[in-house]
């Protein structure tokens, strides 16, 4: 069963791109003490998450963090280097662009999506999150092929 509103954060350790190249970056550093929207994408540089998922939060960053957010983060199973140049190409600079490479946190908050039809792989079905000092108050995951209910419109109205 997948992660729910009201549960914790479970422990585990991604990748963001530092100035020597990956670097480990744990949930706990993530979210502890903090207020956090966290959205997760099937795939850095595919067409719905570079054209409307990526962009709606990077147009709305100043918003997000203007109702008390500290960090919005966009995840996705792909490496830091992926990820990184992504975000470069997309101008997030507001965003931190977490790689779980081995879709290690997909896996533990249940959010997996078989692409392997699309060549892809396993990788992480399309969510929002609200995540309050390391505990969930809002979840919002997409049916397939939608982008509306973890769009960055969706999530500021929550907030």
């Amino acid at each position: 069963m997948s992660i729910a509103t009201g549960d914790k954060i479970p422990a585990v350790t991604m990748k963001v791109m530092g100035e020597k190249g990956p670097q480990d970056i744990t949930t706990d550093e993530v979210f502890a003490g903090k207020k956090v929207v966290l959205f997760a994408v099937p795939g850095a540089f595919t067409p719905g998450c570079t054209v409307t998922h990526l962009p709606g939060y990077v147009v709305q960053a100043d918003k997000i963090k203007a109702k008390g957010v500290d960090t919005i983060a966009c995840l996705s199973v792909n490496d830091a280097f992926v990820m990184d140049a992504w975000g470069k190409s997309q101008n997030a600079e507001e965003i931190l662009m977490l790689a779980d490479g081995n879709g290690t946190f997909t896996k533990a908050v249940d959010l997996e999506m078989d692409a392997a039809g699309f060549g892809m792989g396993t990788r992480s079905k399309r969510y929002a999150m609200i995540v309050e000092n390391g505990v969930v108050t809002h979840l919002a995951v997409e049916p397939a092929g939608g982008i509306e209910v973890s769009a960055a419109d969706a999530i500021l109205a929550l907030l």
